[in-house]
């Protein structure tokens, strides 16, 4: 199968400055989106204490609509993040790090929509579940093996298996009576 990233997909072992780097980006976000972010979370694996992980921190802003853009787009750019207006995925607008910065992904999301509290439940149950969680690793770091250069065949190898964990996390969250606590930032 052809390469089609020039990154290397590498998994590391939980960093746990993670929390601290998240927190100073969510304080700047924070500071800089006011009440238009109407939550800022530190979402995907880097934010689950002990799972491994690409070195990568991602965060949810959730607004209240996508337009107008310029709400969120202005201040985020003002700080240096990079607009991706060609993102497929349109339940959310996508920002990478400012040039040259540590590797950032920045998912803006209408607040209360199943795509933003898909990756909050995802989140609440890896930190409940070690052994989910664990599991999850395993599967990332053998998947980054299999497609060491190539972005979407990791990704959507890794899909099913995000999908059952999801499956699972539905019916925690029925038992639970899950809903996302209060925003990170």
């Amino acid at each position: 199968m052809p390469a089609t990233s020039r990154r290397r997909i590498e998994i590391v072992d939980y960093d746990p400055t993670w929390p601290a780097l998240f927190g100073e980006m969510g304080g700047t976000l924070r500071a800089a989106l006011g009440g238009v972010a109407l939550r800022i979370d530190h979402i995907g694996s880097t934010a689950v204490v002990g799972l491994a992980a690409k070195p990568i921190i991602d965060v949810q802003i959730s607004v209240a609509a996508f337009e107008p853009i310029e709400a969120f787009k202005d201040p985020l750019e003002r700080l240096g993040y990079v607009y991706r207006a060609n993102n497929p995925e349109r339940t959310k607008r996508y920002f990478r790090e400012p040039p040259g910065s540590r590797r950032t992904h920045i998912h803006v999301r209408c607040a209360g929509t199943f795509s933003e509290q898909f990756p909050l439940l995802l989140r609440d149950y890896l930190r409940c579940h070690a052994a989910a969680a664990a599991e999850f690793a395993t599967v990332k770091r053998r998947l980054a093996e299999r497609f060491p250069y190539d972005g979407k065949g990791y990704t959507d190898a890794k899909n099913p298996y995000v999908w059952e964990i999801i499956r699972r996390a539905d019916e925690w969250a029925q038992l639970q009576g899950w809903a996302p606590g209060p925003s990170d930032a």
